[in-house]
């Protein structure tokens, strides 16, 4: 029987626009015992693809993203990604104005149980995979626009890093394994 007010999650993603914290929310995460974390896919993908990445490489960084959350999820631990098929979708719309069917059926079929949005409110960092320093504000509204269209339980990470990691830390020990 669940506790009142504790909900049990399988599946809960760290996502936002770029730059805005959410690789170092993952990793600052990783101390906590009791899941199992997939880390963002397609940054390891561009770096080794020695080219400009284009909308058919989003697809297969989809396709690798389900098999690998597949997999962890067979191991009976809740699982914690950073970033999911929203960001591709969000990606492919934004850049393309189109997004691939598996992707969209995909993110429709097997939404996750919670994301963990991160907000805007922290310093732009550069890296040369990041495209969008002037808009974060915009992608991260479209981010809650979409993932209130999918029905999704979010929680917004705001603050400095220790802040961000206090507020996840806290929802999460709330899951009940």
């Amino acid at each position: 029987m669940e506790k009142k007010g504790i909900k049990k999650l399988k599946n809960i993603v760290i996502t936002g626009p770029e730059s805005s914290g959410k690789t170092t929310l993952f990793e600052q995460l990783k101390c906590l015992s009791g899941f199992h974390f997939i880390p963002e896919y397609s940054r390891k993908y561009i770096q080794n693809i020695n080219r400009s990445y284009n909308y058919n490489d989003i697809l297969k960084i989809a396709k690798f993203h389900v098999l690998s959350y597949k997999a962890f999820s067979k191991k009976g631990l809740p699982v914690i990604l950073d970033t999911d098929l929203l960001t591709l979708l969000i990606w492919c719309e934004y850049k393309y104005k189109k997004c691939h069917p598996f992707i969209i059926d995909q993110l429709i079929n097997n939404p996750p149980d919670l994301y963990l949005i991160c907000s805007t409110k922290i310093p732009w960092e550069f890296d040369p995979q990041r495209e969008n320093p002037n808009n974060r504000t915009e992608l991260f509204n479209i981010h809650l626009k979409k993932i209130r269209e999918l029905g999704v339980e979010f929680k917004i990470m705001e603050g400095n890093k220790l802040d961000r990691f206090s507020q996840a830390k806290k929802i999460l020990q709330n899951v009940i394994l």
